[in-house]
């Protein structure tokens, strides 16, 4: 954390327009019930989630810390003048990966993946072949409720589904899911810019290109727009295939994200 707001010291040093952030992969959470458990369950999974992001952005450890520490039996040492430096150079946006939400039941377990903290299944979701539900108006949550928090801009810098895609004899690859999934998802974002005031810098999917999955180790688990012939055990020419996404992204970025037709 100090090193953090020791680079953004330097960076700003350099150039005072610089603007330095920090990226934190995170999901959206929801109480799976009315129980109070599960309501203030919810709550607590979502300060653990933001516990970094609480002290890069608002400059010191919040209150809630000192519980989790304890928990943890963890003691945190803190140098002389390193409080002071957490506050006079917190980051100016954070930028976050968004993929799903997720559903906290207090009967269940919780489990962090790539995608952020796991908890329940939400019955009112749909999800990809890997489980993940896919959620778009949770997209418009997270933007409010992060920007709602820290009152600075934000970035989403990761954003896209794993799916199993198929060649097609003429060598198409029609990946309509996929372009349903970012059209959806950039609609909500727009609605949180236009209506809520949400200050969002930036856009980008995961990811332009195949490749091995971070969470699962697969190369079948594919995000991109560009396919890559290659297999889960490294077989294949690594030929490169444009999908039916590769233009659609294409026109979304030639149009601001204006021109989200699906043809």
């Amino acid at each position: 954390m100090v090193a953090s707001a020791l680079a953004n010291k330097l960076g700003h040093e350099i150039n005072p327009d610089f603007k330095i952030g920090c990226m934190l992969a995170l999901s959206g959470i929801y109480p799976m019930t009315c129980h109070p458990e599960d309501v203030f369950g919810a709550y607590d999974f979502r300060r653990r989630a933001l516990i970094f992001a609480d002290v890069m952005m608002r400059g010191y450890y919040p209150a809630y810390a000192k519980g989790i520490f304890e928990e943890y039996d963890f003691e945190l040492k803190m140098a002389a003048g390193d409080e002071a430096i957490l506050r006079q150079y917190p980051s100016d946006f954070l930028a976050f990966s968004y993929y799903r939400t997720t559903a906290f039941d207090h009967h269940a377990e919780v489990t962090v993946t790539t995608g952020g903290q796991q908890a329940s299944i939400n019955p009112y979701l749909k999800a990809t072949p890997w489980g993940w539900p896919i959620d778009p108006k949770g997209l418009r949550y997270v933007l409010n409720e992060l920007y709602d928090r820290y009152q600075k801009p934000l970035w989403i810098v990761e954003n896209g589904m794993g799916n199993i895609d198929v060649v097609e004899e003429d060598g198409a690859i029609n990946d309509d899911y996929r372009i349903e999934y970012l059209a959806s998802h950039i609609a909500e974002m727009k609605i949180a810019v236009e209506k809520d005031g949400v200050d969002l810098m930036g856009y980008t999917p995961w990811g332009c290109i195949d490749l091995v999955s971070a969470g699962t180790g697969e190369m079948k688990k594919r995000y991109g727009f560009i396919y890559v012939d290659m297999d889960d055990q490294g077989h294949g020419t690594l030929k490169r295939t444009k999908k039916k996404s590769f233009n659609w992204y294409k026109k979304v970025i030639a149009s601001n994200g204006e021109d989200l037709s699906i043809d």
